[in-house]
């Protein structure tokens, strides 16, 4: 008899409903298009946030290179009793260069000068303007002038404005 009632349960025939064809059916075209649509102002309204932060860093990376240039260039006058030559430039802090008798380098880790944040190369000027150096990136643009991210960014400003 316990085993009459046992088979019993397993006998009973499966009656589809209606809320499980409905959910093998998928989405509706309608409830997509309802997604893409929220997806598309999200990214409407967040997208130039962050494309505003990506290129704000880029501009903040660069002070910090100049500002790591100008340690190590300071660090090799130390050395060498004198800044690199204009010919020489930054690369003077990665090789020795002739003529350079007590070089202690390299100054920079890795072993090469590393470009601005837009893979264009730093400016080295010796004499500067207001310094023993400049050093300059072009900005975004890689040219001379601009504004916005595409503004020129100099270790004269930089000190400039700190010491204001």
């Amino acid at each position: 008899m316990a085993r009459a009632g046992f088979s019993g349960c397993f006998n009973r025939p499966r009656v589809a409903t209606q809320d499980a064809s409905y959910a093998e059916q998928g989405f509706t075209l309608i409830e997509m298009l309802v997604v893409i649509t929220i997806i598309g102002l999200i990214m409407g309204l967040i997208g130039p946030r962050v494309l505003n932060y990506l290129s704000e860093s880029k501009v903040k990376a660069a002070k910090i290179q100049m500002q790591s240039f100008s340690s190590a260039l300071d660090l090799f006058n130390l050395d060498a009793g004198r800044y690199p030559s204009a010919d020489e430039g930054l690369a003077a802090l990665v090789r020795r260069t002739p003529g350079t008798s007590a070089w202690n380098g390299p100054y920079l880790k890795g072993g090469n000068v590393p470009n601005d944040p837009w893979n264009h190369p730093y400016i080295y000027r010796t004499p500067g303007e207001h310094a023993p150096y400049d050093i300059i990136s072009y900005g975004s643009d890689g040219q001379e002038g601009g504004s916005g991210t595409a503004a020129d960014i100099s270790l004269d400003a930089l000190t400039t404005a700190r010491n204001e």
